[in-house]
């Protein structure tokens, strides 16, 4: 990686907002620890237009800033990128009502890392995509299938209760 004094200020930018703001760079498991800060953001943002609308800034900023980071950092789909991670972590808790089981959280947690590293077709092909699509477009599949998954969940507890 270039020195951070040598590159330009969209280069900063793009690296900050990417690693979300340092997360990136914690030594282990990092897309992990972007998730935690995902579901963070889902437990403080109760209102659903006001988390959808989180949630779509945030999908769209990764598209944005990714491509850019991964020339920075010099590396196909840099671990430290992790604005990915956190955008999947947040598609899975769309359309959540306000009252829910507890436990949807943990389980939406689980549900999107283990989706997000088996890759499930089409993640597995949008993954080898250059630029942004490769590195953001996996995690929107893993993020779509945990959400389809969870409120499948959910409707079937609703009919069954």
């Amino acid at each position: 990686m270039a020195k951070l004094k040598n590159l330009t200020l969209l280069d900063k930018v793009s690296v900050a907002v990417t690693t979300l703001f340092g997360v990136g760079y914690t030594p282990l498991c990092p897309g992990t620890a972007a998730c935690v800060v995902g579901v963070g953001v889902f437990l403080l943002v109760r209102n659903q237009i006001a988390f959808t609308v989180v949630t779509v800034i945030s999908v769209i900023i990764s598209f944005i800033f990714s491509s850019r980071a991964e020339k920075v950092f010099g590396e196909k789909d840099c671990k430290k990128i992790v604005i990915d991670d956190f955008s999947g972590q947040l598609i899975t808790f769309l359309f959540f009502p306000k009252e829910f089981d507890i436990l949807f959280i943990p389980a939406g947690f689980f549900l999107f890392r283990m989706l997000d590293m088996l890759k499930i077709p089409p993640a597995d092909k949008i993954e080898t995509y250059h630029g942004a699509k490769g590195i953001v477009g996996d995690d929107i599949v893993a993020g779509l299938y945990s959400l389809a998954i969870l409120q499948l969940v959910r409707l079937l507890l609703n009919i069954i209760s």
